[in-house]
This record gives C-alpha cells, structure tokens and sequence, in this order.
C-alpha cells in the first residue's frame, strides 16, 4: 500500500498552512515525500497572536529532512490566489498538488450582517479558490496528472444561523469542484471536496477559553462522537485524496465529520 500513499517527487501548495487543518496536512504531505508550499498571510496570523507559526510549520518539515517554503500572501485582493500560486511555484516547480484549506469566517447573526464581511468573506472563500484553480490546472492537465483538494464545511449541509455567508460560500465552491472535477478527470486531475466537522483550531480558540463553556458547545455541535476532532484527524482523508490513491475519486465531497452530517434519529 505504501505506493499508493506515497507523495515522493510531488510538489504541494497548502493554503492556510500556518496553523489548524492546514497545518497538519502540510506536515503529513512532508512526511510522505512531498515537497510543501506553505501559505500563509503574516497578518492574520498576527492578529491571532500567532506570528511565528508559519515559519515553526516550515522549520518542522525541514527538521524531518523534507523541502518547505514559505509564501506570505494576502488572499483578499484580487488576484491574490495567482500570486501565492506563482511565488510556490517559482521556489518549487510545477504545483502537482493545491489543497485550498485558507478561509474566513464571521460569526455574525444573518440580519447583522455587513458589506464589509460579504465581500471579504467572497473574496476570500470563493475568488481566491477560483484563481488559485485557473493558475493551477493547465499544468496539471499539460502534464496528466493532478490533484486538488478543497477544504469544505459540515455548514454545506447544517449551516450554522451565525455563519450564513460562510457556509453559502463553502457549498459553491463545493458546487465548483464538482463542475470542474468532470471536466479535469479525463487528465488524471482529480479534484475532490473534504468538509470537516467541529475542529479544535485557532479559530474556535476563543470557545475553549472555558473549558465548561466548550465541553457544552462539544456535546450540541459534535453529533454522535460527541467532541471536536483534532486537525490531525482530517489527515488520513486528505492523504488519500490527494495521493496515487485518489487515482479513480473525482468530485466526491468526504465528509469528515464523526456523524454529525447524518440525519437525526
């Protein structure tokens, strides 16, 4: 099996690498051969009050004996998507693997919700996976072989009230991969959807702050499990689809998400 996972002579763009999902799947990809792009935008992540993950993200793979670089890339302006794609691709070659796993969310109730957070929110979630695919593909397709992975949301199916935008934006770029996941299979360009469930990331950090408070909101949005995956979790998913092992998957949506997709009882 190992054959199949292995990601040995690939090269890999991770956007959002700097922490949480895609974090851990960067790492992964290292450990299983690939050379990695890690993207990330210094300021958000400064205004996390993480500033140094990006470069602890690269410097892990580096220690482990893989090839990391890094690519600081604001995705918000237009055209954002293409130039983190370049800047990868200018350090490390062809991009035989994208994985689209940076985002942006505002837990914000629907009526209150502003221009500002829409078109970010657009900009962000739905233009800068467009551009980052219309700068990618043709090389995967010229050379025939390819694969993209879009981080998706549990909210394509059970939207949250307070993240309307944010999950309308996941279900078309869902919508997106399966479009173009018809389109690009005939090339060995597989591209699939991988929508994750309740994740303990930096972006809920702020719910675990209480650990009484958390455990509540555990039990309400975890389903069946009952707790939030850690983002080593969507691992295995990811290297599945994004390996030689995704050789005859095209345009699936892998909900990785302990149940909590599923029809209640």
């Amino acid at each position: 099996m190992t054959q199949w996972f292995s990601m040995d002579g690939r090269t890999a763009l991770v956007t959002g690498a700097s922490t949480g999902i895609g974090r851990s799947i960067a790492l992964a990809f290292a450990e299983h051969g690939a050379s990695v792009a890690v993207h990330y935008c210094a300021a958000a992540d400064a205004k996390m009050g993480i500033p140094d993950t990006a470069r602890a993200t690269a410097d892990a793979i580096r220690t482990r004996g893989g090839r990391a670089c890094l690519v600081d890339v604001d995705l918000e302006p237009v055209d954002g998507g293409r130039h983190a794609h370049d800047l990868a691709r200018a350090q490390l070659g062809p991009i035989d693997v994208l994985v689209v796993c940076a985002s942006l969310q505002y837990n914000t109730p629907f009526a209150n919700v502003t221009a500002q957070e829409i078109d970010r929110q657009v900009a962000i979630d739905l233009r800068a996976t467009v551009e980052l695919l219309q700068a990618a593909l043709p090389s995967m397709k010229e050379r025939r072989w390819g694969r993209v992975l879009t981080i998706g949301s549990i909210n394509q199916v059970r939207p949250a009230p307070d993240l309307a935008i944010y999950a309308a934006l996941k279900a078309a770029q869902h919508n997106l991969c399966v479009n173009l996941a018809r389109q690009y299979a005939p090339y060995n360009v597989m591209i699939n959807n991988l929508s994750p469930g309740l994740v303990a990331t930096e972006r809920n950090r702020w719910r675990r702050a209480d650990a009484e408070s958390w455990r509540r909101f555990e039990a309400m949005a975890a389903g069946p499990i009952g707790r939030a995956a850690e983002p080593d979790e969507m691992v295995g998913a990811a290297l599945l689809l994004c390996s030689q092992a995704a050789s005859y998957i095209a345009g699936v949506d892998l909900m990785v998400t302990a149940g909590a997709h599923l029809p209640h009882s």
